[in-house]
């Protein structure tokens, strides 16, 4: 007897739902539909619940007063796990942080970018980076939230016997990350090599897979029409969701920046199901 019956006995049984559960949880970075959202914020948002995600990470009420925007996400049965954190935000004071986060009920709070130089970002630069973020992270656990880093390429510069990235991921005591596993391909690193060196470390990540042949940069810039559908690229995502599922990533994000992100997106969900299944 295979592994589907004795599900649908325990179904029936009322042990499980009879809908699989993952640990893994589907989200959705609504900077995937900034363009759509311009157009018809009711119409996309019940559209993701349709595509059967109901984690959101990003922030902001799309010209709805949040009485109003409160209500489209309940009637979506949509909720936020994530907001992002301006970094300049971060060297004042983390009030407005604080309150935005508490307000949608998310856990987690990402930087996404570190300002530097254009180019790649220097060793110098990410100490400094990692001393804030390890004091942000401290000051945010007093409030029930997590602070996240999200890598965006800039940070593969040689630096000793490896990149300037391994001083943040090895000095990283009071924050984690929410690995973009497109940016870490984009700047030269192995996004699966970099989980299973740091497991538990992440517990986001975002998943955009890259066009085959796609040139690596070294400066967190690419071209966006490079994301493509879940698992038909060159980033293992088949192998990073396995990976996932190991150290007990709580949350895998779909980020789609490409103009065909509405087509995308939900056959990047049957891809994660189909892996989260195995």
């Amino acid at each position: 007897m295979n592994k589907q019956f004795y599900l649908l006995v325990f179904a029936l049984l009322g042990i499980l739902p009879i809908s699989q559960t993952f640990a893994q949880e589907i989200a959705l970075q609504l900077y995937s539909l900034r363009n759509e959202m311009k157009e018809d914020p009711v119409k996309y948002h019940q559209m993701i619940s349709e595509w059967g995600i109901k984690n959101l990470e990003g922030g902001g009420t799309y010209g709805m007063s949040d009485f109003e925007y409160e209500k489209l996400l309940a009637d979506n049965n949509l909720q936020f796990v994530g907001v992002g954190a301006d970094y300049a935000q971060l060297t004042k004071t983390l009030q407005p942080i604080i309150d935005q986060a508490k307000k949608y009920g998310a856990k987690y709070v990402t930087c996404y970018w570190i300002p530097h130089t254009e180019g790649p970002i220097s060793l110098d630069e990410i100490k400094v980076a990692t001393a804030l973020f390890n004091q942000t992270g401290k000051e945010l656990k007093k409030h029930g939230l997590e602070f996240l880093y999200h890598p965006h390429g800039y940070e593969f510069a040689p630096a000793g016997k490896g990149v300037v990235l391994d001083y943040m991921l090895e000095n990283a005591t009071d924050f984690a990350f929410n690995m973009d596993v497109f940016w870490i391909k984009m700047g030269g690193g192995d996004p699966l090599k970099i989980m299973k060196k740091h497991k538990g470390k992440f517990p986001m990540l975002h998943l955009k897979d890259r066009l085959i042949g796609t040139q690596n940069t070294n400066d967190g810039h690419a071209d966006v029409e490079a994301n493509v559908v879940l698992g038909t690229g060159d980033v293992n995502i088949a192998g990073i969701i396995k990976e996932a599922k190991k150290q007990g990533t709580k949350y895998l994000t779909i980020e789609d920046e490409s103009s065909r992100s509405v087509a995308q997106i939900p056959l990047s969900v049957a891809f994660i199901k189909k892996e989260l299944a195995k």
